[in-house]
């Protein structure tokens, strides 16, 4: 009986000696980042459109893919100008941006992104040229 409990208590001191041991160290945990635009070049704004002072804003739902590219580009809202929400479409699609990041890892977000028209003004010179064209028919 004695050698079991000088066993026991052997076993148990053993387990008690890693107590005072530090814990391995963690890998640190990066902080999670969101995504930032990195090339956003402005759409193509229709010269006629922009002198007869057509504008507005098309707001699209824009999932940005781990790689920076949009995955996915869907119109939320319109313009009032099917012309300018294609133009600014186009121009979407194009963009690039840096991945958000979570545990140091790239991953996919969805983010909402307004583009704006905005007529010109005053209107350039070449608007001249443009309203006489439209006047005259062609």
């Amino acid at each position: 009986m004695k050698l079991q409990t000088l066993v026991l208590s052997s076993i148990a001191l053993a387990a008690l000696s890693g107590c005072n041991q530090p814990a391995a160290p963690e890998a640190p945990v990066a902080a999670p980042t969101d995504v930032a635009a990195v090339k956003t070049p402005p759409p193509q704004y229709p010269i006629e459109l922009a002198c007869q002072g057509i504008g507005g804003t098309s707001t699209f739902k824009v999932v940005i893919a781990a790689t920076g590219k949009p995955s996915q580009v869907a119109q939320v809202s319109g313009s009032g100008n099917a012309q300018l929400d294609e133009q600014a479409r186009k121009a979407v699609e194009g963009w690039e941006f840096k991945a958000a990041t979570r545990n140091g890892q790239t991953v996919s977000t969805t983010i909402q992104v307004p583009v704006s028209f905005n007529p010109p003004q005053p209107k350039p010179d070449e608007c001249f040229a443009v309203e006489e064209r439209l006047r005259r028919g062609g």
